[in-house]
């Protein structure tokens, strides 16, 4: 996906600061894609609200004061619709990472006999703590499914292990074993961030855009609404 550059808005909200999150590519492109949408909409919406106030300006029946009041309605809308696909695509990424942690953090089943596992994990008990946690480390780099079960598929103490220490090889192994899912996380979390890091942004390019700050709009719309209750003829 890719906007346009529009000078008016700043580019901190351009799509293609979507395609710079860690892990982004074509494999991991499709599950960015509302966060893609919520910055192309809210680039391109403001800068529409850009062309209602220049539209606005040329306007010669409206005073400059109802030129804000119109285009500051504009740009409610506008505004509006752009929070709705930001909290869209923070809400479906926070689904989605919270789904991928999930599966990275499993408990891992052992695929070796018991006799055998309870062999391997008397083997890493008797070992050294910087040896065992070398061994375990090898395990999970050669892909040794039956070693890396019979130590992280039972209690960790048995091996001679923390129990946090198993947890963070757990999940070594789950991302070596799943490493597009382990790169879909990394794009997510980034993603998210980046919406959390730029959303706060809309506020202040919406004001830039109206040309007046939301205490000026708010004033000019009740001197104009107290004025046109002057105009409302009594009921008979």
């Amino acid at each position: 996906m890719s906007d346009p550059i529009d000078s008016r808005v700043t580019q901190s909200l351009h799509v293609a600061n979507v395609a710079n999150v860690p892990g982004y590519d074509d494999d991991t492109r499709p599950y960015l894609a509302p966060t893609e949408t919520a910055f192309s909409e809210a680039y391109i919406g403001i800068g529409r609200v850009h062309d209602a106030r220049a539209a606005a300006d040329r306007n010669p029946s409206w005073t400059p004061e109802e030129r804000v009041i119109q285009v500051s309605s504009f740009a409610e809308k506008t505004f509006s619709n752009i929070a709705r696909r930001f909290d869209s695509a923070s809400a479906a990424l926070t689904r989605s990472i919270e789904a991928l942690e999930g599966e990275l953090s499993a408990p891992i089943a052992s695929k070796a006999a018991q006799g055998v596992a309870s062999e391997i994990r008397s083997y890493a008990m008797a070992l050294q703590p910087g040896e065992r946690m070398s061994f375990i480390q090898r395990a999970i780099d050669d892909g040794d499914e039956l070693t890396v079960g019979a130590v992280l598929g039972a209690p960790a103490y048995l091996s001679g292990i923390e129990r946090k220490t198993q947890e963070v090889y757990t999940r070594a192994y789950h991302e070596r074993a799943n490493p597009l899912t382990a790169k879909k996380l990394k794009a997510m979390q980034g993603a998210l961030e980046l919406i959390g890091q730029r959303s706060g942004l809309l506020f202040k390019e919406i004001e830039r855009a109206v040309g007046a700050s939301p205490q000026k709009v708010q004033a000019l719309k009740k001197a104009k609404a107290d004025a046109e209750r002057a105009f409302v003829m009594p009921k008979a």
